[in-house]
């Protein structure tokens, strides 16, 4: 377990997921990450996060479903 805060999005709208996942990247220190937990595989988000910050961020999956994924985004 580690100590990075957790953002859970499974009640989320969908619509506003990925807007709650970018403004958490964005607020974080250098060295420091959070954990995603989300209802489905986030690849589409992984494709978003190579396109906009390539080569900035860190991505660990730390559990890969069936019915929950999550996944460390870190900022290096």
């Amino acid at each position: 377990m580690s100590n990075d805060p957790q953002l859970d999005v499974r009640n989320d709208v969908p619509q506003r997921r990925h807007e709650l996942i970018l403004q958490n990247y964005h607020d974080l220190e250098a060295g420091k990450g959070f954990e995603l937990i989300n209802d489905h595989d986030p690849k589409p988000l992984w494709y978003q996060f190579d396109a906009e910050f390539n080569g900035q961020f860190t991505w660990d999956y730390l559990e890969e479903g069936p019915t929950v994924w999550r996944v460390r985004i870190g900022k290096p």
